[in-house]
C-alpha cells in the first residue's frame, strides 16, 4: 500500500510539472541576455545551439498545483521553470538581437553616428564579412558567462573586427588591448607571438576585464567608458561629480570626446544590427554555427607546412590565427591553433600520414652581444636573411639573452622550450655608442667650427652646450661633445684626425713658452734655457747652458763678485 501511494504521488508531480510546462508562455524576443543559460559548442558543423530562456508566469491553476506538488520535496523552487526550445536561430544576427540586455541610450551623439554607418555601406559590408570568422565563438562566449550581448559588436568599435589593427597608442588586435593591460591579463607579448591578437585569448582576455569593470561600477556604460578611457579616469570622474553634487551617469560625466562618443556608436551598431532596413544596410548571412575547430600541436610546425596538410592558403591561416609572428608555430608557447571547421578534419588526416620535417626553423638564444653578420655566420645564415627574419635594423649589435629565429641544422634540431616561447626578447643597442667628451677650442674657432673638426652636428653640439651654433670660442675653452665610444675606421678619420692635431698643437704651444734668458756666452749671444732643451734633447736648461754662462766675468767690484759666486755655487740650506 505503502508503495502504491509513493507511485500515485510521483505520478501526480510528473503531472503537475507537464501542466506547468504547457501553460508558460514562450518568451519575447528581446529578453536579456543574462536570463539565458549557457549554449553548448556543437560537435559538427550541422549542429545548432539551444537556447534557455527564463519562462512567463504560468496560469492560476496550473501554479498553486505546481507549487503543492514541489512543496513535498523543496521550499526553494520558484514558481516559474525554464523551457527549453528545441530551434535556434538559424542566423547569428538574430542570435545577438535575442541577448540584447543593455539600457538603450537615445541622444543626439548616437543619431550622429547612426548617419555616419548609414552612408558608408561599403565599410558596414567589410566588418561584417570580416566579423564571419570569429562572431560564433564570441557570442558563445557571452552567453556561457550570461553577459549582454551587444558587447558581441565591441569590436565592431574597436578593430572593425582587424585583429591586425594596431593604434596609435600602440593597442592592438581585435580587442585593442594596451601593452601593459594585455600583460596584466596574461596575454605574452614576445619576439614569437602577441596573444593580443589571438582570437582565444584576447576574447577571454576582454570578457574578463569587462565583467570587472562592470563589477566595480556597477553600469555598464560606465564599464565600457572605463574599458576604453581607464578605470582610474571613470573614478575621478565620478568623484568629482560627486563632490559637486552631480549626478554621475555616463552621460553626466566630464570625459574625451573618444570616450563620450564610445558608447553611442555602439549604441549606433546595435541600432543597425536591431533593424538594418531602417538604416539601408545588408547583413551578410552568418549561419548560428563554428567557423573553425580547435587543433593541439604536439610538435613545432612551419605555416607552410600547417597550411599545405590542412588545404588553406597561409593568408587564411594568419587571418585565424594573427598571433603568429613568425613563419614556425611553437608547440610550447602556442599549442592551440585555429582551422576552418572542415579543413581541421582534413588536417589531421594528412597528418597522419605526412612524411619528412614538420618545422625547418627553431630559437637561438644568443650567448654574447655580437653583431648580425656575427651571429649569422654562427648560425649558418647570410646576414641579410637573419636581419630579415628576425626584423634587426641596421647599425644595431645584438645583445646577450636575445632569441633569433634560425634554420634547424643537425646540432640545432630541438623544439623550442617552453621559457623560450614565452619569454623570448629581442634586445638590441647601437653600435655606436656616444660618451660626452670634453675638448677645446683654437683660436678664432667658433662652435660650427669646432663641431666639423670633430665631424659632429653643429647644431646638436650647440644644444648640448647651450650656446648659438656661431658662438665664439676663446682660444682653450671646453666645450662638450657627444664623441663615439666605438665606430667603423672610415668614420673613426675625423675624430682621430682631430685629437692629433690637439696633440701637436699642444706640444707646439709647450715649445714656443719663453724662458727666461741667462748670461751671455761665449759669442755674447743670449741663450735660453728651452732652446739649450731643444738642442741637448731632454736635458734640463742649466745642464744644457755652456760652462762659460756658469763663468762669466766677475763684476768690477768685489762686492759684486761674491754676489755673483753665492748666486751661482750657493746650495739649499738644511733645514735645523
Amino acid at each position: 500500500m505503502i508503495q502504491t501511494r509513493s507511485l500515485l504521488s510521483l505520478g501526480a508531480l510528473a503531472l503537475a510539472l507537464l501542466v506547468t510546462g504547457c501553460a508558460t508562455a514562450p518568451p519575447t524576443p528581446n529578453v536579456p541576455s543574462q536570463d539565458a543559460a549557457a549554449v553548448t559548442q556543437p560537435a559538427t558543423p550541422a549542429r545548432t545551439s539551444l537556447a534557455t530562456k527564463k519562462a512567463a508566469p504560468a496560469t492560476a491553476p496550473a501554479q498553486a498545483t505546481t507549487e503543492a506538488a514541489l512543496s513535498a520535496i523543496t521550499t526553494a523552487t520558484a514558481a516559474t521553470a525554464p523551457v527549453v526550445y528545441l530551434s535556434a536561430p538559424a542566423d547569428i544576427w538574430e542570435r545577438i538581437r535575442r541577448g540584447y540586455a543593455m539600457p538603450d541610450l537615445d541622444n543626439d551623439l548616437v543619431r550622429d553616428r547612426e548617419q555616419w554607418y548609414a552612408t558608408r555601406p561599403d565599410y558596414i559590408q567589410r566588418m561584417t564579412e570580416r566579423s564571419e570568422r570569429y562572431l560564433f565563438h564570441i557570442v558563445e562566449e557571452i552567453e556561457r558567462r550570461n553577459m549582454p550581448m551587444e558587447l558581441a559588436l565591441l569590436p565592431f568599435i574597436e578593430s572593425a573586427f582587424n585583429p591586425q589593427a594596431v593604434s596609435s597608442v600602440k593597442a592592438a588586435g581585435m580587442w585593442q588591448f594596451m601593452p601593459a593591460t594585455g600583460q596584466s591579463f596574461d596575454l605574452k607579448q614576445n619576439v614569437f607571438r602577441d596573444d593580443r591578437r589571438d582570437v582565444l585569448a584576447s576574447t577571454r582576455a576582454a570578457l574578463d576585464y569587462l565583467q570587472q569593470l562592470y563589477n566595480r561600477f556597477g553600469d555598464w556604460h560606465l564599464a565600457l567608458a572605463a574599458y576604453n578611457w581607464g578605470q582610474g579616469n571613470v573614478n575621478r570622474a565620478i568623484t568629482r561629480n560627486q563632490k559637486a553634487g552631480l549626478p554621475t551617469a555616463y552621460t553626466d560625466l566630464t570625459m574625451p570626446l573618444e570616450t563620450r562618443q564610445y558608447v553611442p556608436k555602439l549604441q549606433a551598431v546595435k541600432n543597425i544590427v536591431a533593424r538594418p532596413e531602417t538604416f539601408g544596410a545588408q547583413l551578410p548571412p552568418i549561419g548560428n554555427r563554428p567557423f573553425f575547430d580547435t587543433i593541439t600541436l604536439q610538435r613545432d610546425m612551419d605555416v607552410a607546412v600547417i597550411a599545405s596538410l590542412a588545404g588553406v592558403s597561409e593568408k587564411d591561416f594568419r587571418a585565424l590565427n594573427p598571433s603568429i609572428k613568425q613563419p614556425v608555430v611553437m608547440a610550447s608557447g602556442t599549442p592551440n591553433i585555429l582551422l576552418p571547421w572542415d579543413n581541421a578534419v582534413d588536417f589531421q588526416r594528412q597528418l597522419q600520414s605526412h612524411k619528412g620535417p614538420l618545422a625547418s626553423w627553431t630559437a637561438w638564444v644568443v650567448p654574447s652581444t655580437m653583431t648580425a653578420a656575427q651571429a649569422a655566420e654562427r648560425v649558418g645564415m647570410s646576414e641579410s636573411e637573419l636581419r630579415s627574419v628576425n626584423n634587426i635594423p641596421p647599425r644595431m649589435l645584438v645583445r646577450a639573452g636575445s632569441s633569433l629565429l634560425v634554420p634547424r641544422s643537425a646540432h640545432r634540431d630541438a623544439d623550442v622550450p617552453e621559457h623560450v616561447a614565452d619569454n623570448g626578447q629581442l634586445s638590441l643597442q647601437p653600435e655606436i655608442i656616444l660618451k660626452r667628451t670634453t675638448v677645446k677650442a683654437r683660436k678664432g674657432e667658433n662652435l660650427a667650427l669646432l663641431a666639423n673638426r670633430y665631424g659632429v652636428n653643429a647644431v646638436s653640439a650647440a644644444g648640448w652646450n647651450k650656446l648659438a651654433v656661431n658662438a665664439r670660442l676663446k682660444p682653450g675653452q671646453r666645450v662638450t661633445l657627444m664623441l663615439p665610444q666605438r665606430v667603423a675606421l672610415a668614420s673613426a678619420e675625423p675624430v682621430r684626425k682631430a685629437r692629433q692635431e690637439d696633440r701637436e698643437e699642444t706640444r707646439q704651444s709647450s715649445r714656443s713658452v719663453k724662458a727666461a734668458p741667462v748670461a751671455r756666452g761665449k759669442n755674447g749671444k743670449t741663450e735660453s734655457a728651452v732652446a739649450q732643451a731643444s738642442i741637448k734633447g731632454k736635458k734640463t736648461a742649466r745642464q744644457a747652458a755652456p760652462k762659460t754662462t756658469r763663468q762669466a766675468k766677475a763684476p768690477a767690484t768685489q762686492k759684486a763678485r761674491g754676489d755673483t759666486k753665492v748666486a751661482l755655487n750657493s746650495k739649499p740650506a738644511k733645514k735645523r
